[in-house]
């Protein structure tokens, strides 16, 4: 079983992207975040036609997540637990049924939180939070459970190129890796440093100042996975190719692949 996010960053501009990139990976669970559209206008007959089941969590305009599996989606859930007053379309759940029991899939796009000095960063904090909170909670199931997206956090100096850029902005800030390790610390192993120790390994290169041409990029979506995904993982990847395609995503698929029988 594959299991894949990827950051598409407007889901009515990068479609054709999407569909090309199932075609040629043919992931099983894919997780989408900043689909910058409306649940009823999220394109689902293109992925229907490519045999994904989706379920959408949208917004008008901004951030917007959605899941698509081979396999039937089940106890979805949209929205994160913890504050009835948060609109943002940023969090999904669902169970997907395998030979062994089920395994449990979390799509994630997590505040950016810039300007720090502002009350997006308190929200950011917030968020994260919640989804310690959440994932404590889900812990006690001792299911396969993958937090897949987009977590706008750098979590050490060696994810991002140029480390010192970024010491004042909101994804590297002391407070929000310290946050990203209590989650992590409550039992997740992050999929992609659990195979690769390899330097220079990217998943976001900004469109400005040529950053993709100098490979000036930073690791910001992440898998994290449970003991008992962790103990089924058998390979990881970072489809940097697709950055190269013509009006890309500033953000590169990445992902899991597990000894599950789908």
């Amino acid at each position: 079983m594959r299991i894949a996010t990827w950051n598409v960053n407007s889901i009515r501009q990068r479609l054709d992207h999407a569909v090309r990139w199932l075609g040629e990976t043919r992931p099983d669970v894919v997780c989408i975040q900043e689909i910058k559209c409306q649940t009823e206008a999220f394109p689902k007959e293109a992925f229907e036609a490519l045999g994904y089941n989706v379920t959408v969590h949208g917004q008008k305009g901004f951030n917007g997540v959605a899941l698509l599996s081979r396999l039937p989606l089940e106890d979805v859930t949209h929205g994160l637990a913890g504050d009835d007053g948060d609109e943002q379309a940023r969090f999904i759940e669902a169970v997907v049924s395998v030979k062994s029991g089920v395994v449990r899939v979390a799509c994630i796009y997590l505040p950016n939180g810039n300007p720090p000095d502002t009350e997006k960063y308190p929200y950011k904090l917030g968020f994260m939070e919640r989804l310690s909170a959440f994932a404590a909670e889900r812990l006690k199931l001792e299911e396969p459970l993958v937090l897949a997206g987009d977590f706008n956090v750098i979590p050490e100096p060696r994810d991002a190129a140029d480390p010192a850029a970024w010491t004042g902005d909101a994804l590297f800030l002391p407070r929000t890796r310290q946050a990203f390790r209590s989650l992590v610390n409550l039992g997740f192993t992050d999929a992609l440093r659990a195979t690769s120790d390899a330097g220079r390994l990217f998943t976001f290169w900004d469109y400005q100042a040529g950053a993709w041409q100098r490979d000036n990029g930073i690791r910001i979506d992440h898998l994290l996975l449970s003991p008992q995904a962790a103990d089924r993982l058998i390979a990881t990847g970072v489809d940097k190719h697709v950055r190269a395609w013509e009006k890309p995503s500033d953000h590169v698929p990445v992902w899991a692949d597990f000894s599950i029988a789908a």
